[in-house]
Parts: structure tokens; C-alpha cells; sequence
């Protein structure tokens, strides 16, 4: 299976936006539950986001609800995290992966074929 590869990373300023993609070639990608992580220095992964293969279901950690938005394309084999208002705790390296579950899950432990992330990097 071909790794999925996010892009969009970049350096922001404190309210600004940027939008990740996560794209894979194959139909890996479409047919699977997606999710989104990050990794600040020093501290563990967290969960971001999530969305069904259909992408009619969304999940949220609280810490970005109402700031972030999950979507996809299917028919371009790529899931988005449109990242609004940002903050300089959303720094750290953010990561996609496809869920082993055949629901949508927060727990990094049910994922796999992950990316190798793209840095986002918050001003204040």
C-alpha cells in the first residue's frame, strides 16, 4: 500500500488559516475512515479530526471544534483539514491515517498507513 503524504504545512500567524491535504494514490484512501493527528514538541499525539469513507461523519477533539474543518474529495483520493483561527498551541507536526475500524475513531492505536506529516507552525 502506498503511503498517504499530507502537504500544506507552513507557518502561520496567530488567527490566520491554512489548509492540509492528505492525498494517496489507489482506493486505500476513498474507501477508508481518515484521520487527522498532531504532534507538538515534547508531548504525545493527539487526535485532530476524523470523517467517515462517505464523509457524511465528522469528529472533533474539543480543543479545535468550531476552528477546524474535515472534508474529502473522493473522487481525488485526498481528505482536508481546513484549520481556522489558529493558535500557537496548534504548533506541532500533523499526520493522516487510514482506520483499521470499520467506524470513525479518536484513538490513534486503531489507525495505520500513516503519513509522514507536514509541520504547521503558529505565531503568536
Amino acid at each position: 500500500q502506498v503511503q498517504p503524504v499530507e502537504s500544506g504545512g507552513g507557518l502561520a500567524q496567530a488567527g490566520g488559516s491554512l489548509r492540509l491535504s492528505c492525498a494517496a494514490s489507489g482506493r486505500t484512501l476513498s474507501r477508508s475512515h481518515m484521520g487527522w493527528f498532531r504532534q507538538a514538541p515534547g508531548k504525545e499525539r493527539e487526535f485532530v479530526a476524523a470523517i467517515s469513507w462517505s464523509g457524511d461523519i465528522t469528529y472533533y477533539a474539543d480543543s479545535v471544534k468550531g476552528r477546524f474543518t474535515v472534508s474529502r474529495d473522493n473522487a481525488k483520493n485526498t481528505v482536508y483539514l481546513q484549520m481556522n483561527s489558529l493558535k500557537p498551541e496548534d504548533t506541532g507536526v500533523y499526520y493522516c491515517a487510514r482506520s483499521y475500524k470499520d467506524y470513525v475513531t479518536a484513538f490513534d492505536y486503531n489507525y495505520g498507513f500513516w503519513g509522514k506529516g507536514t509541520q504547521v507552525t503558529v505565531s503568536s
